[in-house]
């Protein structure tokens, strides 16, 4: 890799699309890159390197906005990570709320394909428990 890259070879080195890049520019996630005379854009590590903390958050699930809060904090060489921990935490207790909440819907669906006698609609436990409330 070169010192410098463009958005294309920018968007090839981490998976991302330009139109995700030039968006995260706007947003103000991602620094703006200089620019050649021409207008072209020209990035440099730091923006691979951002990228790919941003895609890699992202996989994690993490917010767009928790993540900006991250790159501030980590725009600080000398401030403690305990405000990245604690951003990290809060989102681990959202992803076991959200397991917890999909294991509840597999056991009702479980429950009613169970139940299920597969003959009339007026006898579909699927349907059922569609219909009524709190099931």
């Amino acid at each position: 890799m070169h010192d410098t890259m463009s958005i294309g070879e920018l968007a090839r080195l981490t998976g991302c699309k330009v139109v995700t890049i030039r968006y995260y520019e706007q947003t103000g996630l991602m620094p703006a890159p200089a620019r050649t005379g021409g207008g072209r854009r020209i990035y440099a590590r730091a923006h691979l390197e951002r990228l790919n903390f941003i895609r890699q958050g992202r996989a994690l699930g993490f917010a767009l906005e928790t993540l900006a809060g991250m790159l501030d904090l980590l725009e600080d060489d000398q401030a403690g990570c305990a405000e990245i921990d604690i951003m990290a935490s809060r989102h681990l207790d959202e992803v076991r709320a959200k397991i917890a909440d999909l294991r509840a819907i597999e056991a009702r669906l479980e429950t009613a394909l169970g139940a299920c006698r597969q003959t009339t609609r007026a006898q579909c436990a699927v349907a059922d428990a569609l219909i009524s409330q709190g099931a």
